[in-house]
């Protein structure tokens, strides 16, 4: 629901003279997903729809599409040429010198940087600062509500669930015909997340030894057979609307016993991600602010003590919502300095991982923040160990 006076009290306490969310054929997700407009509706000409902080909110239509923003509150005014356009810009701005855009400065967070430099150009021409919109984004369209949650609690059963399909899968088919691969337990996992009513936007990652060492490998043919290492990254949603995504990866051992190397460099990674479930634990229960940079240090600064800094190359963890890597804030401090705030409500996966030439490990748990500050880790258990899948499977 469209809340006109929860941005507007946003709005006042962030110090904004008013929000603009512009849009052009669908280019900004974000701005469409505030004012609830539905997905594959992007008309063809611009609009916007500017929220002051007091008073009534204003739209900008262009003539062919005058009812592009029927849907909410507000005045209309209407365009036909591009000179009055700018002029209605203009005057939506004046008076109010700082006005939030999906802007963020030398696009140092590409994730909410979704209007054109042009347009932002337009907006200052006509005497506003523009500043970024970034934990506006978040309270207005990465905050899930209670049914976001229990839609992920369910999502997060059946992906656990998936683990167990996979490894039982590689387990059999190794005792009895030596051998299976990557793709075929891709398969295994997309098959038990349609019988149990998930979607995904693409089949997981399976990597066996040297694949499991690159992060974002795209699961091929290789065979998986005994005495081999395998991780397993898989992501899926109820096929509903508004759902929201389930994001995990563990790694197994296709044998009896763990060599100690892989369990050497697990306990490392496992440690790192238990330092950053614990920053956000300890920040929440002491009503403390906390930056999603802050969290990427924790785990990352255990990962550089014990002398891997360099094979962790990807940030420790993302935004999850509608989309498996959501509109909020980011756990990172590596790819963008994320200076958006940890919200009350939101989602995200802590993920760190050590990738070496012969193998790679990551242990990805996702950590949801509800609205009295409990931090809950989903989707059953922290796996503590590489799993022996001749053994336990």
């Amino acid at each position: 629901m469209f809340d006109l006076a929860a941005i507007q009290s946003a709005l006042r306490d962030s110090q904004f003279d008013g929000w603009l969310l512009y849009d052009f054929r669908g280019s900004n997700l974000l701005a469409r997903r505030i004012l609830q407009l539905a997905d594959g509706s992007a008309g063809s000409r611009r609009w916007v729809y500017f929220i002051p902080r007091e008073g009534t909110p204003q739209k900008l239509v262009h003539r062919i599409e005058t009812d592009a923003l029927d849907h909410l509150p507000g005045d209309k005014q209407v365009y036909l040429k591009w000179q009055e356009f700018e002029a209605g810009v203009a005057k939506l701005v004046a008076g109010r010198p700082r006005i939030a855009m999906e802007y963020s400065p030398r696009n140092g967070n590409p994730y909410i940087s979704r209007v054109d430099a042009g347009t932002v150009e337009l907006v200052r021409a006509s005497g506003a600062d523009v500043m970024p919109s970034g934990d506006l984004i978040q309270q207005f369209e990465a905050v899930w509500d209670d049914e976001q949650w229990a839609m992920h609690l369910e999502a997060g059963r059946h992906t656990d669930s998936a683990y167990t399909a996979a490894w039982t899968f590689i387990a059999n088919q190794v005792r009895t015909a030596g051998e299976t691969t990557e793709l075929a337990v891709s398969d295994v996992i997309m098959a038990h997340f349609a019988e149990h009513g998930l979607t995904t936007y693409h089949p997981p990652i399976v990597g066996v030894n040297a694949n499991s060492g690159n992060p974002h490998y795209e699961t091929g043919h290789a065979p998986i057979r005994q005495n081999d290492f395998v991780l397993i990254d898989l992501w899926a949603k109820l096929d509903k609307p508004r759902a929201v995504y389930s994001d995990l990866t563990r790694v197994g051992f296709v044998g009896d016993t763990v060599p100690a190397r892989y369990d050497e460099i697990f306990q490392i990674v496992a440690a790192a991600r238990d330092a950053a479930i614990q920053l956000v634990q300890d920040r929440f229960a002491s009503h403390q602010s906390l930056q999603g940079f802050e969290v990427d240090d924790a785990a990352r600064n255990v990962i550089q003590q014990a002398g891997y800094g360099e094979q962790f190359v990807h940030r420790t963890g993302h935004s999850i919502g509608q989309e498996t890597h959501g509109n909020g804030a980011n756990i990172d401090n590596l790819e963008t300095h994320e200076t958006r705030r940890i919200l009350p409500g939101c989602c995200f996966s802590i993920e760190p991982g050590i990738y070496l030439p012969e193998f790679g490990i990551r242990s990805e748990v996702d950590v949801f923040v509800d609205r009295k500050g409990q931090v809950h880790v989903t989707a059953g258990e922290r796996q503590t160990s590489v799993i022996p899948l001749l053994r336990d499977f």
